[in-house]
């Protein structure tokens, strides 16, 4: 068999590893090194940009036996576990799918609808999907979005049993967690682990481009390992909180840290995704940084975005009055602390939709509504 392409990893890098492991054979696959990394910054001075609306999908909704006021991790995975499918990538050559490696997808429709990353399918032209009873079907890909690591697959079949959507917007810190994906490309069906929720709003960097950089981002420890991307993260009733992503990574190794997308974007990306093939971004155009407040004990807080400039022709916050030196302080009534706080929240919206930003002008506290434009290409 030919040697497989140089593809990128099923997981986002940080940064390139030499020496590392060859590749382990799984079937006639290939496996690639998995990892992730988490960037901190306190102050952003960026080009804000962000998509869609939340957009509604009926499923079909299965039902979590709970013992005593929770449900266990047994009952979850029993619901859980028929969504989630290992999605295989590579070549059509001929007649045959020539198999570069895998990732996980969640189901979606009861009709053939898979969510998966994007990184999971940017490099390949063949997909499958095989679920946990052995069950292998080809897939299309209806679309894939970089900006977010989000795609969207289709399989010839019906009577599937779609994922449960959730909400990470009303989760907490400390609550029970547990992740459900295909790890290693592993025959026998999917794995489950279970944490907690550790943090929200992480800032996630992939890699070094631009566009390598995730918002928003959920953390926890339950285990997450590679072939995992695109499978589940989900609450105690088995309620979908995101796609897992990415893993972090130190100098010293893996650091027992997953990050997953939050259910929120996922569902306003892939909605758009099956609705036109592809996503639009919507654009602000102001460029911020972190402002501080000073409290009476003269420590320093997060207290908004504060506006350096303008880009883009025209900016959609410039023609609605915004001006140097506001500080943003919230959007749609949801609080900004820094700028990630914004760009995260935006990006649930979509192109031609209208935000209410709350601005801090000197003494005087106003709110602008803002049209969201079109993110240009080349920004």
């Amino acid at each position: 068999m030919p040697a497989p392409p140089d593809l990128p990893p099923l997981f986002p890098y940080a940064t390139p590893q030499e020496g590392g492991d060859p590749p382990r054979p799984r079937r006639t696959a290939w496996i690639w090194p998995v990892v992730s990394a988490l960037l901190g910054a306190a102050v952003l001075a960026a080009i804000l940009w962000a998509t869609g609306q939340i957009g509604a999908r009926t499923t079909e909704v299965r039902e979590v036996v709970t013992e005593g006021t929770q449900a266990s991790a047994t009952a979850v995975a029993r619901k859980v576990v028929p969504s989630i499918v290992t999605v295989d990538v590579g070549a059509d050559v001929g007649d045959s799918f020539q198999l570069f490696g895998s990732g996980s997808g969640v189901v979606l429709s009861s009709d053939g609808l898979i969510a998966t990353n994007h990184h999971v399918v940017s490099e390949a032209d063949g997909y499958q999907v095989v679920f946990g009873d052995g069950r292998t079907y080809d897939a299309e890909l209806v679309g894939s979005d970089r900006r977010t690591d989000i795609a969207v697959l289709r399989i010839a079949a019906t009577g599937l049993v779609p994922i449960e959507i959730g909400s990470a917007q009303s989760a907490q810190i400390g609550q029970v967690t547990i992740a459900v994906g295909s790890p290693l490309g592993l025959d026998g069906g999917p794995s489950v682990t279970s944490g907690v929720l550790s943090a929200f709003g992480r800032r996630v960097v992939t890699g070094p481009g631009p566009l390598d950089i995730l918002f928003g981002m959920l953390q926890t420890d339950a285990p997450i390992t590679e072939g995992s991307s695109g499978g589940a993260l989900v609450d105690a009733e088995g309620r979908l909180l995101g796609i897992t992503t990415a893993i972090g990574l130190s100098s010293a190794g893996a650091e027992g840290i997953g990050f997953a997308i939050p259910v929120e974007l996922m569902t306003r990306i892939t909605d758009e995704i099956i609705e036109t093939g592809a996503v639009q971004h919507p654009f602000i155009g102001v460029s911020l940084e972190t402002a501080f407040a000073q409290n009476s004990d003269g420590s320093r807080v997060p207290a908004g975005a504060a506006v350096l400039g303008f880009a883009g022709n025209p900016s959609a916050a410039e023609a609605a009055g915004v001006l140097e030196q506001d500080l943003i302080t919230a959007y749609d009534g949801l609080p900004v602390r820094i700028p990630e706080d914004l760009i995260s929240g935006i990006r649930t919206y979509r192109v031609g939709d209208e935000v209410t930003l709350s601005i801090t002008r000197g003494q005087e506290e106003l709110k602008l509504s803002i049209v969201l434009g079109l993110r240009p290409e080349d920004m």
